[in-house]
């Protein structure tokens, strides 16, 4: 047995394209790479001997399994995996390169790749509103709950109960808000 495999990896599957999926992570987030690609050894159903049927990978440390097992499931908001940032401009990059690379925008800080995998692009700043509890954490959730991608300096304003700002205005609404009559 090789004592090299981790005791525990997320498999994620794919219909097709693990491997096109693994070196974009591995290319977009630090402490990631691709480690070993596998390929069938005999027909399958989705797929024919000596086609990629696994690849082994790291996101951000966490191993992972991609698996070309076809179209019979695909990605869910369910699962996600949800980065940690510093930074505007750390929040700014991973962003644009889910979103840039065919993915698709949601809200609250919520994006999903081109293959459907889900991403949460969460700024420390955020999360540090949310533990502080209160009136505090209620203002930034509110704020939050505005966003798309999530602004830092319009959570910290929103955290010390000030305006947005004038660069952040225009965020458009979650499906959870409406407007007030």
């Amino acid at each position: 047995m090789n004592n090299l495999i981790p005791k525990n990896t997320i498999c994620l599957w794919f219909n097709k394209d693990a491997l096109e999926a693994a070196r974009f992570y591995s290319a977009t987030f630090p402490d990631s790479e691709v480690t070993a690609v596998h390929k069938a050894p005999s027909d399958y159903p989705s797929g024919k001997a000596g086609d990629v049927l696994t690849v082994e990978f790291t996101v951000l440390g966490i191993p992972c399994l991609g698996l070309n097992g076809g179209p019979n499931f695909s990605h869910s908001e369910a699962f996600s995996f949800q980065v940690a940032t510093d930074t505007q401009e750390e929040t700014d990059r991973y962003w644009d390169a889910i979103v840039g690379n065919g993915g698709k925008e949601s809200y609250c800080g919520w994006c999903k790749d081109r293959w459907g995998l889900s991403w949460q692009i969460t700024p420390r700043a955020l999360s540090s509103a949310m533990a502080a509890g209160g009136a505090e954490a209620k203002r930034a959730f509110e704020a939050m709950m505005e966003m798309r991608k999530i602004d830092i300096a319009t959570i910290e304003a929103a955290r010390r109960g000030k305006k947005a700002p004038a660069k952040t205005a225009g965020k458009k609404k979650s499906p959870g808000t409406r407007k007030k009559k």
